[in-house]
């Protein structure tokens, strides 16, 4: 009977089969929607150092035939070959993952499965619905990786961008065109194989030849239409050359940059007209700036010329009259409560959610018309008829809390008023969210709108036996009120993008996270340690962020 998998669970290859040569087989269908399935070989640091371990359409199987592309057959959409015990070392994962080739998300996608057969039986199956994703075109379905020894990780991690975005993704690079390679043509049969997955546990079964010879059965290569081409890469937008073209001088002559033509205003001696172009030492102050008005405040002949006369207020100077200092811009002129005071007024905007300042924003509940949930114990002012009740998460919602950290104490506020809220003087942060979802701890979520759906989310790692890591992910339409200990940085994921556990604020949903582990014992007994024992991996497609605070919870 085969093992049921849910998302993030893993196991040992050997404890689901004693064969090293396994069928991998995949269906993922959806209305109008066309999938490139493929498998990424990755080395030790989970890039595609090989691009010749990267298996789909164009390319149907590895150097040594250790992974091959066999198409679709036995109520696959699509499946492969895998024999691990020839898998060369330098290969650490393998990463099967499908693709949306066109227009479409994930979230349209009917019930599939991942499944592995060994011997002819099926020994486990990871299936996945629409339901879990949303707006990506891309998934992660399940990895084969190299611990000591094999195993299989249930992944279903959606990803956003295409195929050739998940090949940037792991350091693989888009060929301007593909080469014809010559191994691609496959023989082909008359009709679709209509068999079960064979039985090929024993190493001793037969590789596939690329002449139409007896292999065993089911890995024959797919009949049927041919693969279709590789989409063609888009064009790069940094190839024109920028052009920088000269300046013309506003008039004849030789014009110093900083200033207008070097006329002379009746007074300067001939030598001036006679220096070098951008020579400057000779000259006397304030040459080549722009003269003051005739007779401001000079008796010369010729006003502002090599003198440095003062200027009206806001001319390039600091006004001159003294009452002017600390009042605040816009404030009214003179002493008084009012004017100091000016600075700090309300400042209503007409929007729902109005940040007042870093520290302390406003939120009108009459815009909208509906609640809002904030932590108890933030609001600290309010106007109008405004209604404030306990938000319980039910026994159920008490005890995940407790058990996962992720708990919030939260009150709904009702009514028709406005509700300033803040927390500790930590930063605060309006997330306006559209559709798409964000990945916040409990520790740093303030308020948010109800319309808003949320849940507990695993955070599964492999470093780790057995342990995992837990956060809220928020989702719909609607606003989140995310606070901070001081100014975070907010930092692209890249395949080798790691933070540490407790300083993460948030990330985008459809990034993976991976919880990795650098505990040694030795080292940790001496000084110098780090104390860094537990980070967080993040990987995703371009587009998606990691957010940082500079202090540790």
């Amino acid at each position: 009977m085969a093992r049921e998998f849910q998302r993030g669970h893993k196991a040992k290859i050997s404890d689901l089969t004693a064969g090293t040569d396994l069928y991998v087989g995949v269906q993922i269908t959806g209305p109008g929607l066309t999938f490139d399935i493929s498998c990424f070989g990755l080395d030790a640091e989970e890039r595609l150092s090989d691009d010749r371990y990267f298996v789909f359409f164009n390319q149907p199987k590895s150097p040594e035939e250790s992974i091959q592309l066999l198409g679709a057959q036995a109520g696959d959409a699509e499946s492969f070959r895998v024999t691990l015990d020839k898998i060369p070392p330098q290969i650490h994962k393998l990463a099967f993952t499908a693709t949306i080739d066109g227009a479409g998300q994930m979230s349209q996608i009917a019930p599939g499965y991942v499944r592995i057969v060994a011997g002819g039986e099926e020994v486990a199956r990871y299936s996945f619905n629409g339901s879990e994703f949303t707006t990506e075109r891309a998934v992660m379905l399940g990895d084969f990786y190299l611990k000591d020894v094999w195993r299989f990780a249930a992944v279903g991690q959606g990803f956003d961008g295409g195929l050739e975005a998940l090949l940037k993704n792991f350091g693989g690079e888009v060929m301007e065109e593909e080469a014809p390679a010559a191994p691609q043509p496959q023989p082909q049969s008359g009709a679709a194989p209509g068999f079960a997955p064979p039985a090929f546990g024993a190493p001793s079964a037969p590789a596939p030849a690329p002449a139409p010879q007896p292999v065993a059965q089911g890995f024959a290569p797919p009949s049927g239409a041919t693969p279709p081409p590789a989409p063609a890469p888009a064009p790069s937008v940094h190839a024109a050359p920028t052009i920088i073209a000269p300046m013309t001088p506003p008039g004849p002559g030789t014009v110093p940059p900083p200033g207008p033509a070097p006329a002379p205003y009746g007074q300067p001696p001939q030598p001036y007209g006679q220096q070098t172009p951008g020579q400057t030492a000779p000259l006397p102050p304030g040459y080549g700036q722009p003269p003051a008005p005739p007779g401001y405040g000079q008796p010369t002949p010729a006003p502002g010329y090599g003198q440095q006369p003062p200027a009206p207020p806001g001319y390039g100077q600091v006004p001159a009259q003294p009452a002017a200092y600390g009042v605040p811009s816009g404030a009214p002129q003179g002493a008084g409560v009012s004017a100091a005071l000016q600075k700090f007024k309300e400042t209503p905007t007409g929007q729902r959610w109005t940040q007042q300042n870093k520290k302390l924003i406003r939120v009108d509940l009459g815009i909208g018309g509906q609640p809002v949930l904030a932590r108890q114990g933030s609001m600290v002012l309010y106007q109008g008829k405004v209604d404030f009740g306990y938000k319980g998460a039910g026994f159920a919602g008490r005890l995940v809390g407790n058990a996962t950290g992720q708990e919030m104490q939260l009150m709904r506020c009702t009514g028709q008023g406005q509700v300033f809220l803040a927390e500790n003087s930590t930063n605060l942060h309006p997330v306006e969210l559209q559709g798409d979802a964000i990945c916040v701890s409990a520790e740093n979520v303030l308020a948010f709108d109800e319309s808003l759906q949320y849940e507990v989310r695993r955070i599964e790692g492999h470093g780790i036996p057995g342990g995992a890591l837990f956060t809220m992910q928020f989702q719909g339409t609607g606003t989140i009120v995310v606070k901070t200990h001081g100014e975070p940085v907010v930092l692209p994921v890249t395949p080798t993008t790691f933070a540490d556990c407790n300083a993460v604020v948030a990330w985008s949903a459809a990034a993976q996270v991976i919880v990795s582990s650098q505990v040694r014992m030795r080292r940790n007994a001496y000084p110098g340690d780090t104390g860094e024992s537990v980070n967080l991996q993040f990987r995703a497609a371009p587009g998606n962020f990691v957010v940082v605070q500079p202090y540790e919870v």
